[in-house]
């Protein structure tokens, strides 16, 4: 079957996508807000960098 075809210009309206299309979520930027933050944060005095040993000198190891 087919559709009928329309006999005037389509309805203005917002169509499928929600009016806020597009505008990120105040969730979604508070999010990024402590990222970002966590970012520039200074690393606490005695965190372990997690090098595992590999900036150990090679002679230091013998």
């Amino acid at each position: 079957m087919s559709a009928p075809t329309p006999t005037g210009p389509a309805p203005d309206g917002p169509g499928l996508q929600r009016p806020d299309f597009g505008r990120p979520s105040p969730a979604l930027l508070e999010r990024a807000v402590r990222g970002y933050a966590r970012f520039l944060a200074d690393p606490a005095p005695a965190a372990d960098t997690g090098d595992h040993g590999q900036a150990d000198d090679a002679v230091g190891l013998r």
